[in-house]
């Protein structure tokens, strides 16, 4: 269990630097917001590489929003979840509706800053835990597709399942725990609260300065 973010961010950002990502001029870390941002500003601290963020969005369950029927990526394409029983229109319905939110946190967190280039690099993509794998799919789909040479996947922790499925999705999968039984992400940390969007713009802000 760690502390908070920061705490797990550092030991990952070890972890990765041991991997041989630090000091190198092709890496690029982003985080997925809110809390992935948290964990990869620390990341990116001790690798010594820029940061930015990746917009993906869980599109919820019906009456379980916290759960993944689905995902969409930043060009609003929607992945589901093939365990979840819902039909076509409710994930193109639901995921418009997270398309559009994660285009205005796009514009937020960027605050005007273009885009990134993601072509011959590597890019490696955090955030504070993964679940279903469905958001961080999307993800890895998404910068291939915009020409990523190489894509690491980073958490502090990832369930069985979702280890499973993402590790062909991605040239380097690196998780700190694995636990057999996994229950929530938020079950790993001491503290876990939620971030707002200008604690997103902060993190981004103070990296960058």
């Amino acid at each position: 269990m760690w502390d908070d973010r920061v705490d797990a961010g550092r030991e990952l950002g070890e972890s990765l630097l041991r991997s041989g990502h630090g000091g190198r001029a092709d890496v690029l870390v982003l985080g997925v917001p809110r809390g992935g941002v948290e964990v990869a500003a620390a990341v990116a601290r001790v690798l010594s590489a820029p940061l930015d963020i990746v917009v993906v969005r869980k599109v919820g369950a019906p009456g379980n929003p916290e759960f993944a029927a689905g995902a969409v990526d930043p060009d609003g394409r929607v992945y589901a979840n093939p365990e979840i029983p819902v039909s076509r229109d409710y994930l193109e319905s639901v995921g418009e509706r997270e398309h559009v939110e994660a285009q205005r946190r796009v514009r937020a967190y960027r605050a005007g800053r273009p885009e990134p280039e993601y072509a011959r690099r590597t890019v490696i993509v955090v955030d504070d835990g993964v679940a279903t794998g469905l958001t961080a799919l999307a993800a890895a789909r998404w910068l291939r597709s915009r020409g990523a040479e190489r894509i690491v996947l980073a958490t502090p922790v990832i369930s069985p399942s979702a280890k499973t499925m993402l590790a062909p999705e991605v040239d380097e999968l690196v998780a700190l725990e694995t636990p057999r039984d996994f229950y929530a992400v938020g079950a790993h940390y001491r503290v876990f609260g939620q971030l707002g969007d200008d604690e997103v713009r902060e993190l981004l802000s103070r990296h960058r300065d």
